[in-house]
């Protein structure tokens, strides 16, 4: 399969290298066997190898890795856009009811492919997944995303206090599904796993000292869970873990701090925190949609990077309000502008892309136009709507073009995506 069109990738952090930006006005990407084969200008791609391709001419379409997403639970797509509260009652008044239905696997199967068709709608093609307490919510994910073919990390969450009987596990249960989910899911085919505990204040000692010991055990698999969103939860966990000093250092305690480990937020962190996540390689996953609509606070981009943890971007739906990654980079955008930063579109990009695939550790595999990479691409519509092509036409640079997509598009700019070169999503014409 040879498509053909303008396309982007990058080999590096365009914030540190602008070279990293790799830029293609007429391009060409070589698919077989669900890897990217060859990539150069098009009508130079080697005739050996490109005869009897299948051709998709996009034009003046521009083809990139597919998007990336750190973090999103996939049973609250039912709750997205719940009014007026936040994050704790949030919790209590739309999440625990609605993750209480994925006890009905036919519900979580419903539900994984409804989340999944979105998703690709959207253009993402990897996204590190939370499912509910129960067992078969992950294995309805991860059953709809294996006939999928897609590259994605999902786990079971664990959450043994402090919510209702209907999505609680206990900290052996926990333990022994979580276990058993990473051995029936873990690395077959393209599926990864997470181990989920939901935050510290749903997780007793025992509990978390068994997260700790999944992770010991299985030091393949990530951890993902949440730390320091709210200023009444960063309260509430110290009056549970009194004698530790921050939120991420309950963590800390139970061996859940590395380069497999993701925390989404990290609003509210100090310099200790920093240091400790920078020293560790914890992953920092920056959810702007839900920061800002559920009132959490504004995360602090630039600090955080320049203090040496590694940031990917993430759309946390429920709580945030958009699949798009186009609407998380917009936020993210005007959260920086809030904090005195102002986030470059190819700084966004490479974070929605190969940068959120170099956080993941995957960035060996995908998140690349390049061959031997995984060949999960989307094609965007650089003129989707009236407004977009209006200001694509005073456009002057690949800056403005990707700036206009940024902060205009959404997901009626998404022509195509393919995971593992089969071509999973097709917008109508």
């Amino acid at each position: 399969m040879l498509l053909t069109g303008r396309t982007l990738s990058f080999s590096g952090d365009p914030a540190v290298e602008a070279s990293s930006v790799r830029y293609t006005e007429k391009g060409a990407v070589l698919v077989s066997d669900g890897n990217i084969l060859w990539t150069g200008q098009a009508g130079e791609e080697p005739a050996d190898l490109s005869a009897g391709a299948e051709r998709h001419d996009y034009g003046d379409n521009l083809i990139l890795p597919g998007f990336v997403d750190g973090h999103v639970h996939y049973p609250q797509i039912g709750v997205i856009a719940s009014f007026g509260t936040q994050l704790l009652d949030w919790l209590k008044m739309y999440t625990f009811p609605e993750e209480a239905r994925f006890a009905d696997r036919d519900h979580a199967d419903r539900t994984a492919k409804l989340f999944l068709d979105l998703l690709l709608a959207n253009g993402t093609t990897t996204a590190a997944v939370y499912c509910t307490v129960h067992p078969e919510s992950a294995d309805a994910f991860f059953a709809e995303a294996s006939a999928r073919k897609l590259r994605m990390i999902a786990g079971k969450i664990l959450m043994d206090r402090n919510a209702p009987q209907s999505v609680r596990d206990t900290a052996q249960s926990g333990y022994d599904d979580t276990k058993s989910l990473i051995e029936k899911w873990h690395g077959q085919g393209r599926n990864l796993y997470g181990v989920t505990p939901r935050f510290a204040p749903t997780s007793t000692p025992a509990q978390l000292e068994a997260c700790g010991t999944l992770m010991s055990e299985f030091p393949d698999v990530y951890l993902q869970s949440h730390v320091s969103e709210n200023i009444d939860e960063v309260q509430w966990v110290k009056e549970l873990f009194p004698v530790t000093r921050s939120y991420q250092d309950v963590y800390a305690q139970f061996g859940m701090l590395g380069p497999r480990a993701l925390y989404g937020h990290a609003i509210h962190m100090d310099e200790v925190d920093l240091a400790q996540a920078a020293e560790t390689g914890t992953k920092y996953v920056h959810c702007p949609t839900s920061n800002l609509f559920i009132g959490s606070g504004l995360f602090r981009m630039h600090e955080t990077r320049d203090a040496g943890v590694e940031v990917m971007l993430g759309s946390d739906v429920g709580g945030g309000t958009s699949l798009s990654p186009f609407a998380t980079m917009k936020a993210a955008y005007e959260i920086a502008q809030l904090c005195g930063y102002s986030l470059t579109p190819e700084e966004a990009f490479w974070q929605s892309t190969s940068g959120g695939a170099d956080t993941l550790l995957l960035g060996h595999q995908i998140g690349k136009i390049e061959v031997g990479f995984e060949a999960d691409i989307v094609v965007l519509n650089l003129n989707s709507t009236p407004i977009i092509r209006q200001r694509m036409n005073q456009a002057k640079s690949l800056r403005d073009i990707l700036f206009a997509q940024m902060i205009l598009a959404d997901d009626r700019a998404v022509r195509a995506t393919y995971a593992a070169g089969r071509l999973v999503y097709q917008a109508e014409d």
